[in-house]
């Protein structure tokens, strides 16, 4: 297939474009830049130079291929206390996008996120989220109008990614919390630190999306999640002693003023299956969990920042 992917040269992105390049599928990626668009080529695959507010040039490209992966997201803008800018472009794109491929039976994969779908309990694909009444709920709203397009001749599946995609490289989550205990001297979590994130590593999860692509059938719903949740404790102790600094409570009105933009997330809880999409997709995890990847010690060369 070609297949059209947006944020193809970011962390998600750059492990699955060799993914699919080595699967056979003809990969065309969107790229912002000279550097991404050299990237791009040095793994096998062709740029589109455009970014996700070119809305023609999204439509253009899709219309083009045979299916598409939308990885990209403005993290940037979102990190940067605009979420809800960040979650309307992302909208945007995705509307563009699903237009173009309205009547083709050709597959869209929408990357979406875990964090809020089931608080308190393992979500399940199943769950379906708020949508309305927050800025996370924006982008719940993203995944259910592209889940939507199966009514319009699209293959359309959402992924849900758990909020910690890990991996050597990884300047997310992780190394944000990583930077955090190095500059506090202490490593800390919020309150008991009982709270569960997901996660998987970046390599499960970019064959997830090319399965998904494959195979999914309209509508589905996907889980990255690999371990169902680990707690922010057992992560803090981790790399408390990598870095050799205590580890401790944060009250949860502290949190703000310890963990910066990490605060307003940190406390949630929000452990996910993903059972049902191992059994649809047969997908098999082989990478390493979470606390084994940690204690491999890439996140702890140099000084790591969020």
């Amino acid at each position: 297939m070609r297949i059209f992917v947006t944020g193809a040269s970011g962390w998600i992105g750059s492990a699955l474009v060799p993914d699919l390049v080595e699967a056979g599928h003809h990969v065309v990626g969107l790229a912002r830049s000279d550097t991404a668009a050299e990237a791009l080529a040095t793994a096998g695959a062709e740029a589109v130079r455009g970014s996700l507010d070119d809305l023609d040039v999204l439509r253009d490209a899709a219309a083009a291929s045979d299916g598409v992966i939308h990885l990209a997201f403005k993290h940037d803008l979102a990190f940067g206390g605009d979420f809800q800018g960040a979650a309307e472009a992302d909208r945007r794109a995705a509307d563009a996008l699903g237009d173009a491929l309205a009547g083709t039976g050709r597959p869209f994969v929408l990357a979406s996120g875990l964090l809020g779908v089931a608080p308190g309990r393992v979500a399940t694909e199943r769950d379906r989220p708020a949508t309305e009444g927050s800025a996370v709920s924006v982008r719940a709203a993203t995944a259910e109008a592209v889940l939507a397009l199966a009514s319009r001749g699209v293959r359309s599946s959402v992924v849900r990614l758990s909020p910690t995609c890990h991996g050597d490289g990884d300047n997310g989550f992780m190394a944000s919390l990583v930077a955090t205990a190095r500059a506090k001297g202490v490593s800390g979590y919020l309150g008991d630190g009982a709270n569960r994130w997901p996660a998987v590593h970046r390599l499960d999860a970019a064959r997830l999306f090319r399965l998904a692509a494959e195979k999914a059938p309209a509508g589905s719903v996907l889980h990255g999640a690999v371990e169902e949740g680990v707690t922010l404790r057992d992560i803090a102790e981790v790399i408390g002693r990598h870095l050799d600094v205590p580890v401790a409570s944060v009250a949860p009105e502290d949190a703000a003023g310890h963990f910066a933009w990490l605060g307003g997330v940190l406390g949630l809880d929000a452990a996910a299956s993903s059972t049902l999409t191992r059994e649809l997709l047969d997908w098999e995890p082989v990478r390493p969990g979470l606390l084994a990847d940690l204690d491999k010690g890439h996140y702890f060369q140099g000084a790591a920042t969020g």
